[in-house]
C-alpha cells in the first residue's frame, strides 16, 4: 500500500495535534501544564532547525535568480520587457493586498476567542515591532553598512537588497567568473535544500506538537480560525489571479467572452493539478485560440510559468498580515513597505523551487522584515493545500493575461 504523501501527513499531524491539545483543554487533565511546555519546546526546536536553513537558502537563490533574470534582460526585445512588466504586476498586486487585506480583516476579523488566545499564549514570545524611523533612517537601513551583521541580526530587507546588488554585480562578471561564481550559490543552495528535506521529513511530529500546544490554549476556535484565514487568503490569491486577467482585458483588448471560453480548460486544470507547469500546454492552445503569434506564446508564457507566479507575493504578504491581525500588532507604514518589497523581490528570485520548501523560504524573509513571530507558520503549513488551489488558478490568469497582453506590444508578433 503506497504512503500517505507528506502534505497528508502534514495535514493528519495538524488534526492529531489540535484534537488531542483541544481535549487537554477541555478536562484540564493533572500535567497538562508540563505536557504542554514539552511539546512547545520539542516543536519550537523542529522549527528552529528548518529556520536555520533560511538566510543561506534565501540569499543563494537571490543572488542566481538576478544573476539569470539580468541575462535574460541583456538579450533585449520581448524577454527583458516582459521581465520588467513580471516585476511591475507582482509589485502592483502585492501593494494592493497590503491596502485590501486588513480592510477585509477590520470588516471581517478573526474569531475573537481563539484570536485572543492565541495572544495571550504569545505574551512575552511575540518580537518587538520597532517604531518607524525617519524618512533617511528608513532608506539607510535598506544598505547594509555590514552584509554579515545584517544576516546575523535577521534583517532580511537589507540582506536582500545586498542578494539582489551581489546577483547583478555577478551578471556583470566576464564568463568564466560568472558561471563559477553561480555554481557555488546554486551549490549553497541544493545543500540547505537538503538540510530542509530532512527537516520537512519530521514535519508531521513537528506540527502535531506545535498544534497540540495551540489546542491546547486556544481549544475548538483554533479550527473556525484556520477556516478564516483559508478564505481570507483565497480571496487575496484571486483578486492576484483577477489583476492577470485585467492584462488581457485592458492591455490586450481581449473580449470577456473569448477569454472566459480560452480560460475555463486551463482553470479546471489548475483546480485539479494544482501545478502551473502542468497547466502550460492547456495555456498554449488557450493563447493560440485568443490569438497569440507562436513566437510569443512560445517564449512568454514559459518564462511566466518559470518566473511569473502573481499570487506567491500578494498571498505572502496576505499571510504576514493575516498573522500580525491575530496578535494585535499594528504594523507602521515602514514595516507594510518593507513586506511588499520583500514579498516581491523574493517571490521574483525563488525559482525552481519545491512548493513544500517554497513556503517557508519565501515567508519567512517577509516575517522576518517585519518582526513578525514564526511560530504559526507550520500550522498554516499544513493547512496550505487548501488555499493552494486559488494561488495555481491566480497564477495561470496570470500567465496567459501577460501572453495575451504581450501580443500587442510593438514588434511582438516578430518575435
Amino acid at each position: 500500500m503506497k504512503a500517505p504523501s507528506l502534505t497528508v501527513q502534514i495535514l493528519g499531524g495538524l488534526i492529531g495535534g489540535l484534537a488531542v491539545g483541544s481535549v487537554l483543554h477541555a478536562v484540564q487533565a493533572p500535567g497538562e501544564t508540563r505536557l504542554v511546555a514539552a511539546a512547545d519546546a520539542i516543536g519550537g526546536v523542529w522549527l528552529d532547525a528548518l529556520r536555520m536553513t533560511i538566510i543561506p537558502l534565501v540569499f543563494a537563490l537571490m543572488v542566481t535568480g538576478m544573476a539569470r533574470a539580468a541575462e535574460t534582460a541583456e538579450r533585449g526585445g520581448l524577454a527583458a520587457r516582459a521581465l520588467v512588466v513580471f516585476a511591475i504586476l507582482l509589485l502592483v498586486a502585492t501593494s494592493l493586498t497590503a491596502l485590501v487585506a486588513p480592510a477585509l480583516l477590520s470588516v471581517w476579523p478573526a474569531p475573537a476567542e481563539a484570536a485572543a488566545a492565541l495572544r495571550a499564549a504569545a505574551a512575552g514570545g511575540l518580537a518587538k515591532i520597532p517604531e518607524t524611523p525617519p524618512l533617511a533612517d528608513w532608506l539607510r537601513a535598506f544598505i547594509p553598512a555590514n552584509p554579515v551583521k545584517a544576516a546575523a541580526e535577521g534583517a532580511m530587507a537589507s540582506l536582500v537588497v545586498f542578494a539582489l546588488i551581489f546577483g547583478l554585480a555577478v551578471s556583470r562578471l566576464d564568463s568564466p567568473r560568472r558561471e563559477a561564481l553561480v555554481l557555488v550559490f546554486d551549490g549553497i543552495q541544493a545543500a540547505m535544500m537538503v538540510i530542509v528535506r530532512w527537516v520537512l521529513a519530521l514535519a508531521p511530529l513537528g506540527v502535531f506538537l506545535l498544534a497540540l500546544t495551540v489546542g491546547a490554549r486556544t481549544g475548538v476556535g483554533a479550527v473556525g480560525l484556520l477556516g478564516h484565514y483559508v478564505v481570507v487568503i483565497t480571496l487575496m490569491c484571486l483578486m492576484a489571479g483577477a489583476l492577470g486577467l485585467g492584462a488581457a482585458l485592458i492591455g490586450g483588448r481581449t473580449p470577456p467572452g473569448e477569454l472566459a471560453a480560452a480560460m475555463t480548460p486551463v482553470g479546471a486544470m489548475a483546480i485539479s493539478t494544482q501545478s502551473s507547469l502542468a497547466c502550460l500546454p492547456v495555456m498554449l492552445t488557450a493563447c493560440a485560440r485568443l490569438g497569440v503569434p507562436e513566437g510569443v506564446r512560445g517564449l512568454v508564457l514559459p518564462m511566466g510559468v518559470a518566473l511569473f507566479r502573481i499570487t506567491s507575493p500578494a498571498g505572502n504578504l496576505a499571510v504576514a498580515l493575516y498573522v500580525a491581525h491575530l496578535y494585535g500588532v499594528q504594523l507602521g507604514a515602514g514595516q507594510v513597505i518593507a513586506g511588499v518589497l520583500v514579498a516581491a523581490l523574493v517571490s521574483l528570485a525563488a525559482v525552481g523551487v519545491a512548493s513544500s520548501v517554497t513556503f517557508f523560504t519565501t515567508l519567512v524573509p517577509i516575517f522576518m522584515s517585519m518582526g513578525l513571530p514564526l511560530e504559526l507558520l507550520p500550522l498554516l503549513l499544513a493547512v496550505e493545500t487548501f488555499p493552494d488551489f486559488s494561488r495555481t488558478l491566480g497564477n495561470v490568469a496570470g500567465h496567459v493575461g501577460v501572453t495575451a497582453w504581450a501580443a500587442r506590444w510593438r514588434g511582438a508578433g516578430a518575435a
